[in-house]
């Protein structure tokens, strides 16, 4: 599979199959994921894997009420361990810097037959009060994994030349 087929075939996985996911998979896919790039390679990302079925239960209603959050065999809390960074730009580092890790996580999972979704819908204090993620580490987005018990549908996205401006908007 090269990276164009990882991108088309990614979609936001909500229904699993009954299924773990070996560790040796997920260390595969995080070896990819610690290759990614970061603001002064400051590499600001932590992970947090949750497997525990009563855990991953509790999660459900920190999700916003997301049930498949509670089916997917692995949870990643996407944390940061910041100190809240701002680039030039006047952007926060660790939130990009994560994001970008998380879509590194996201085409890796799809070479290795793993379907994920990205969660941003969740209360970020109950998360950490769960976990027992540390004061002055931030929990950026939640990440369901876990082999796919569906079929994507065809992806719906603006044309390239709705997205795209040249020299000037």
């Amino acid at each position: 599979m090269n990276v164009a087929d990882a991108i088309h075939a990614r979609y936001s996985c909500r229904t699993y199959q009954n299924r773990d996911v070996p560790d040796e998979v997920l260390n595969r896919i995080f070896e990819l994921v610690r290759l990614a790039p970061s603001a002064r390679n400051r590499q600001e990302w932590r992970f947090v894997v949750i497997r525990n079925p009563e855990a991953r239960a509790k999660l459900v209603s920190i999700a916003c009420d997301q049930p498949f959050v509670g089916q997917a065999p692995v949870v990643i809390a996407c944390c940061a361990e910041t100190d809240e960074h701002v680039m030039r730009c006047g952007q926060l580092s660790y939130t990009i810097d994560v994001a970008i890790a998380i879509d590194h996580f996201t085409l890796a999972a799809v070479e290795e037959g793993l379907g994920t979704c990205w969660i941003g819908a969740f209360h970020e204090d109950r998360v950490k009060d769960l976990l027992g993620v540390p004061q002055g580490v931030r929990v950026v987005q939640l990440l369901t994994v876990g082999y796919p018990a569906d079929t994507p549908g065809p992806k719906n996205r603006h044309a390239l030349q709705d997205i795209i401006r040249y020299e000037h908007w």
